[in-house]
């Protein structure tokens, strides 16, 4: 597109994955909405493109929901609206062509078992054929994201209490979602068996709180309680907490890739922190890709930690040279005249003083294309760097992901069709080296554990159907 100046206005795509939501709510408190804004700013890493609020006073249901970051979206005045002692939120990343407000979440709806709002973090593989067989029977949807199926099968259900419905519909769907409503008088929060997506528990005061990641709840001064379990509902009323295990036990599949680049870093994950597990993964891949070189440099954000661990582990001194321009955007008017690497350049700026002259490991979480990883390369060697040896804390990425992150098709992804020696040549550096699966499963702590690893063995715990596999982006453009 042109911006009205005659210059070319360009998507920018970093060239990485991306979560789909967060969600947050609260129970029993004076400011409910104050502070589930609060809870959605510390989420905001999980989702840039919409943001919204439910609330409820007991009696009925108030919705703010905007496009963009949510400081931009909620105002004081919005805030002031949300009336009510409970509230849920939502922050969310969409792929291209589904950025609507209408996908907006929470959702909120009006049926026979009265008003509700659901805020959702995942992705139902059997989304499409859930909605075209409800179509055919006469339903109406609203919206194109799949968290509105979950609506109307509630709504259809024949059991008698919202909680029978809620499992009654859950029931009937596939794949992965970490789930909190809000009723008048009621908030549920549910995570699917599988545990796909984080979900956690907290308190502040007698107030119940349900968050996608614990560093929400340190910014209000909130207790961390404990992860919801997987295949776990939990019932909040006036009358307090029940916990409920509905559904079929089935074995547990959490994304290992939130320890690797989605959660924030002062996160409790799992019952672990992200920090010491990137930081140990850090580690081993200095024990498994060690490299003769001067200096470790982070690509930060995300590869920061595990930089520290491989500058601790291989007694290399750690330098950031490299710096990261928060206060980009998702577009840019690029000027008439090409300026090399122009996009990265935006997020990303070297340090010369400290790369200059110097033999580099670059640590980073993952490669996607191969696009970006060649760009900053460029970058760190036009700054003067020697020798450039970039480590990734994971294993070669050679799939996509179906349940609720925003990744590539398969013939996108570099490592599915490559060699890591044809990765190395392509982005142009000395040499390339990945941590091996045992050795993140090492950094995690138990080389049993069971996590959804897919993006990197193609072994998917929940069957995607053939019309996700060959959707576009994440097999479902609808978050």
């Amino acid at each position: 597109m042109q911006s009205s100046m005659g210059m070319k206005e360009t998507w920018f795509d970093d060239d990485r994955f991306h979560d789909q939501c967060g969600v947050f709510g609260i129970f029993g408190h004076p400011e409910a909405a104050h502070l589930t804004y609060l809870g959605l700013h510390a989420l905001q890493h999980r989702g840039q493109e919409s943001a919204g609020i439910v609330s409820s006073d007991g009696s009925r249901l108030f919705a703010e929901r905007g496009m963009g970051q949510v400081g931009k979206v909620f105002t004081k005045s919005h805030l002031e609206r949300l009336a009510g002692t409970m509230a849920i939120g939502h922050v969310r990343y969409s792929t291209a062509g589904e950025s609507k407000l209408i996908n907006a979440q929470p959702l909120r709806i009006e049926s026979h078992r009265g008003e509700m709002a659901i805020g959702h973090n995942g992705n139902l593989v059997n989304a499409s054929q859930i909605r075209n067989d409800l179509e055919r029977s006469g339903s109406i949807f609203q919206t194109t994201s799949d968290t509105e199926t979950i609506l109307h099968l509630i709504a259809r259900s024949q059991k008698e209490s919202l909680e029978e419905a809620i499992v009654d519909a859950l029931g009937q769907v596939e794949g992965a979602y970490s789930l909190v409503f809000l009723f008048p008088g009621k908030m549920i929060a549910v995570r699917d068996p599988r545990g796909f997506r984080p979900l956690s528990l907290g308190r502040i005061g007698s107030s119940t709180i349900v968050t996608s990641e614990s560093c929400a709840l340190d910014l209000i001064d909130a207790e961390f309680v404990r992860d919801i379990k997987p295949g776990e509902m939990v019932v909040v009323t006036e009358d307090g907490t029940s916990s409920y295990h509905p559904f079929p036990a089935v074995q547990p599949a959490p994304c290992i890739f939130e320890y690797v680049y989605f959660a924030r870093p002062d996160s409790l994950l799992y019952g672990r922190s992200v920090n010491v597990v990137r930081k140990r993964l850090g580690r081993e891949l200095a024990k498994e890709q060690p490299a003769d070189a001067d200096l470790v440099v982070p690509v930060p954000d995300s590869g920061v930690s595990a930089a520290l661990g491989f500058a601790e582990e291989s007694g290399l001194p750690f330098e950031f040279g490299l710096v990261r321009n928060h206060y980009v955007g998702r577009t840019f008017i690029e000027p008439r005249q090409s300026i090399r690497h122009f996009g990265v350049k935006l997020k990303l700026n070297t340090v010369r003083n400290i790369i200059a002259g110097k033999r580099i490991v670059l640590v980073d979480d993952s490669i996607v294309r191969g696009t970006t990883s060649r760009k900053i390369v460029s970058m760190v060697r036009s700054a003067g760097a020697k020798e450039i040896h970039v480590r990734i804390s994971c294993p070669p990425t050679t799939g996509p992901c179906h349940y609720g992150i925003d990744t590539p098709r398969r013939s996108e992804l570099i490592a599915s069709s490559h060699s890591v020696d044809e990765i190395c040549k392509y982005i142009q550096a000395d040499s390339l080296g990945y941590l091996s699966r045992d050795g993140m499963y090492r950094a995690v702590g138990d080389l049993k554990a069971e996590f959804c690893d897919a993006c990197y063995t193609g072994n998917y715990p929940v069957p995607i159907p053939r019309e996700s596999k060959t959707s576009a982006r994440n097999g479902a453009r609808v978050r």
